[in-house]
C-alpha cells in the first residue's frame, strides 16, 4: 500500500522547525500540506540555512589550530552523553552543538584550563532543552555524565544570556532534521522504508557530529548525505547514485552532497570505535559573590569538590581581551 506525499510529509511544517523563519509556528492546514507548498518550504529552508551556521572560515580556524578541535570534540561528546542520560530528543542535542559552534565563531572564550568551554556547553544544552523538551532538569542536575566542572545556576544563567545575545535570540535553527523526512520520501516515494531511513540517517548524523570536518557542510547537505548513507543498508537502494540527490530540491549542490557523503563513508566506522572521553575530577565553580568567608554551610556541603574562585568578568569580547 503506497503512502501519499502529504501523509508522509505533513509534519514538516507543523513540527519543531516550523517557526524557523518567522519565529512562530504556522497553523497546520491542508494548504500547508500540499506537495507544492512543501517543495517551496524546503527550498526556502535551503536558502535560509546559511543564517543558522557558523561563517565559512570556521573550519579553517580548527585546521589552523586557532580553535581547539579536540576541546570541541570533548564538549560535543559530553552533550551527547547527557542527551542519552535524560533521553532528550536528537534535535535537542543537535541544537546544543549548533549554538556552541555559532557562539565560538562569533566570540572568543578565554583559554583558562577548559572551564569556559564547559560552561558554554552547559548553557547551550540548557537553552536547547528549554526549546525542545517538555521536562527540563534543573541546572545542577543537568551537569552529569562526567562534567569536568560544576557551575552554580547563577553562573549558567549569565552564560545563557550571553549566548542569547551573541546568537541574536535566533534559537529555532534550521538543522538536518528539517530535511531528512523530505529527502527520505524523495528516495522512497512508497513510504515503505521511510522510518528506517530516518532512524539510520539520524544515527549517522550523530556518529559524525563530533568531527570538525563536517563543519564545511550545511544542514541540507548533511541530511542528504546521511539519507544516502542510510540507503546503503537497504538492498533496494544500495545502488542509488549520490549525484541524483541534487534533484531532490532546488538549491542543493551535487558536489557538496557527494563530498559530504564520501566523508561520512570514511568516518562512520571509525566513529563507532571511538573511545569515550576521559572523565576528569569535578570542580565546583562559583562566582566570587557566592564565595564569602562566612558561608560555612556552602563550604561544608561541597567538601567533596575542589573550589575555584572566578572573577565576575568571565568573558572577552575580542581577540585582544584578557581574563583573570
Amino acid at each position: 500500500m503506497s503512502v501519499s506525499y502529504s501523509d508522509c510529509l505533513s509534519d514538516l511544517l507543523c513540527g519543531e522547525d516550523s517557526g524557523i523563519l518567522s519565529g512562530e509556528s504556522p497553523e497546520c492546514s491542508s494548504d500547508l500540506e500540499s506537495p507544492a507548498h512543501i517543495e517551496e518550504s524546503i527550498a526556502g529552508f535551503i536558502e535560509e540555512e546559511r543564517n543558522f551556521v557558523p561563517g565559512f572560515d570556521y573550519l579553517a580556524r580548527f585546521q589552523s589550530q586557532s580553535l581547539d578541535a579536540s576541546a570541541r570534540e570533548d564538549s560535543v561528546a559530553w552533550i551527547l552523553k547527557v542527551q542519552s542520560y535524560y533521553g532528550f530528543q536528537p534535535l535537542t542535542a543537535y541544537l546544543s552543538v549548533n549554538y556552541l559552534d555559532r557562539f565560538l565563531y562569533s566570540r572568543r572564550l578565554p583559554q583558562t584550563k577548559g572551564w569556559p568551554l564547559q560552561l558554554l556547553s552547559v548553557a547551550c544544552l540548557s537553552l536547547a532543552a528549554k526549546m525542545e523538551e517538555p521536562l527540563v532538569p534543573s541546572l545542577l542536575d543537568l551537569q552529569v555524565e562526567g562534567a569536568k566542572f560544576i557551575f552554580e545556576p547563577r553562573t549558567i544563567r549569565r552564560m545563557e544570556f550571553l549566548v542569547l545575545s551573541v546568537l541574536d535570540w535566533r534559537l529555532r535553527s534550521i538543522t538536518p532534521f528539517s530535511f531528512i523526512g523530505f529527502f527520505a520520501y524523495k528516495l522512497d516515494s512508497t513510504g515503505t522504508y521511510i522510518g528506517v531511513l530516518i532512524s539510520r540517517a539520524t544515527e549517522i548524523i550523530f556518529s559524525n557530529i563530533q568531527e570538525a570536518s563536517f563543519l564545511e557542510y550545511w544542514p541540507s547537505c548533511i541530511a542528504a548525505a546521511a539519507v544516502l548513507c542510510a540507503a546503503n543498508d537497504i538492498p533496494k537502494f544500495s545502488l542509488v547514485n549520490p549525484e541524483h540527490a541534487e534533484s531532490w530540491s532546488d538549491g542543493l549542490c551535487k558536489e557538496k552532497i557527494i563530498g559530504c557523503y564520501r566523508l561520512m563513508q570514511q568516518t562512520v566506522i571509525d566513529n563507532r570505535r571511538r573511545k569515550p572521553p576521559k572523565v576528569l575530577p569535578q570542580l565546583r565553580v562559583t562566582t566570587r559573590a557566592s564565595m564569602r568567608s562566612g558561608d560555612s554551610s556552602s563550604s561544608s556541603s561541597s567538601s567533596s569538590y575542589k573550589r575555584r574562585k572566578l572573577n565576575n568578568c568571565l568573558w572577552i569580547d575580542d581577540d585582544k581581551g584578557n581574563s583573570d
